[in-house]
């Protein structure tokens, strides 16, 4: 959330951004209603003074046996007036605050200005795109061949969009979670297991509500979200606590299941493991200072993107554009899979520098050596998640006899050299 003194002393920035990110919001209604809630308060103040010294005037007149009836007139009438007061100041607080979280954060300086995809900035690559002398299969023929996932009986269970692992299938999928998960515990960050569902205040806290309500799932009676991402429960670890500076960076490393309605369109897009309803997924989170924040955001996105090195892989990291950055980041970094039976890039992380934006609706805060108190920064990143990475993986390494090489570096984690 932006503070209202920022907004206040940059509408036009603020409103700029709202267009550039394509969300909506009014900064003339926002600072309208700071001004009267600004207005409103000095009015109450004034009035509360004014009744504090004509209690006293009633006491004196009192001590004295003075008449006070027309003091008591004016208490009372003060009285009303303030009560009147309070309840406007309230309604008028939560019809502020109503506008402001829908007030997206504010992309960073060098984030490119477009509308959509097209304008986003490729800024590296590695490898190379894989080569067959055979005609290749998809994801889905060899998934389906090899007998490593079954969305026939998964529908059974559950409907469409939710996989079905089976035998070598679930191994891959397990191993690929292990792998992920030592690597990065093996690079400092500390692993941490959460709960999969989360209160409204978490999803809150980290910009999912209300701007992603319709995609969530929700169970009613619990007042519960499940998670869209262990990227929710981690940065609610700190929720509403002063951090010292001598504990910052604190960097975590989180595995967890993500449940997400946004299976969308029909057709290819949807197809095999695509674009599922829950798909597993290892999360990196960082809790750090504002002037490191964007040295962090590189460190994040090379540790995710490692991954993708040791897998050996094709794969390009690509600068989003302010029409593609999320609601809630500042500068965010997409990697880039390259599945050569699809014949297209796959999204497999996004990793995101939130500024202050997250910790402000959090109120994550740490105490400077100096005694003063600020907010940090917070960043995420996937590393990686899983059913786009599959698909990679199985295209990339499947031969001419429908098999699929396994990578040396996974081997242990699978126990296969080769799915066959």
């Amino acid at each position: 959330m932006l503070s209202i003194k920022y907004i206040r002393e940059n509408p036009e920035v603020v409103q700029a951004a709202i267009s550039n990110k394509g969300e909506k919001g009014d900064v003339h209604e926002i600072l309208r209603l700071d001004k009267k809630i600004r207005q409103l308060i000095h009015d109450v103040e004034a009035k509360k003074a004014e009744k504090n010294r004509t209690n006293s005037q009633i006491v004196e007149a009192n001590r004295n046996s003075q008449d006070a009836d027309q003091l008591i007139k004016k208490m009372k009438k003060l009285s009303a007036e303030i009560k009147m007061g309070d309840s406007d100041l309230t309604q008028s607080r939560h019809q502020l605050n109503e506008l402001l979280i829908w007030v997206p954060n504010i992309p960073h300086e060098s984030v490119p200005v477009g509308v959509d995809e097209s304008t986003n900035v490729e800024v590296r690559m590695r490898g190379e795109a894989p080569t067959f002398d055979f005609e290749i299969k998809t994801h889905l023929d060899l998934g389906t061949s090899l007998h490593l996932f079954d969305f026939e009986r998964a529908a059974k269970i559950s409907g469409s969009g939710f996989p079905l692992f089976t035998g070598k299938g679930a191994k891959l999928e397990r191993g690929l979670i292990n792998f992920m998960l030592d690597y990065h515990v093996q690079r400092g960050y500390k692993e941490v297991y959460t709960p999969f569902m989360t209160l409204p205040a978490a999803n809150e806290a980290t910009g999912q509500l209300p701007k992603l309500k319709e995609d969530m799932y929700f169970v009613e009676r619990d007042n519960l979200y499940l998670i869209p991402t262990a990227e929710v429960p981690v940065t609610n670890i700190h929720r509403g606590e002063i951090l010292s500076e001598d504990e910052l960076p604190i960097h975590y490393v989180a595995f967890s299941p993500c449940f997400r309605r946004e299976a969308g369109s029909y057709g290819k897009e949807t197809r095999g493991l695509l674009r599922v309803h829950q798909f597993n997924k290892v999360e990196l989170v960082k809790f750090v200072k504002p002037e490191t924040s964007y040295q962090e955001l590189e460190r994040l996105t090379r540790d995710a993107e490692s991954i993708l090195k040791e897998l050996g892989l094709h794969y390009r990291v690509v600068a989003l554009s302010t029409g593609e950055l999320s609601f809630a980041a500042a500068k965010c970094y997409d990697l880039e899979v390259w599945a050569p039976g699809e014949n297209r890039w796959l999204e497999v992380s996004s990793c995101s520098n939130y500024e202050s934006f997250q910790a402000r609706r959090a109120n994550i805060r740490y105490r400077r050596k100096d005694g003063k108190l600020e907010f940090v920064h917070t960043l995420n990143g996937s590393a990686l998640a899983t059913p786009r990475l599959t698909i990679a993986l199985l295209e990339t390494y499947q031969t001419d006899e429908g098999s699929v090489m396994i990578p040396e570096i996974l081997q242990p984690y699978v126990g296969e050299t080769v799915l066959k």
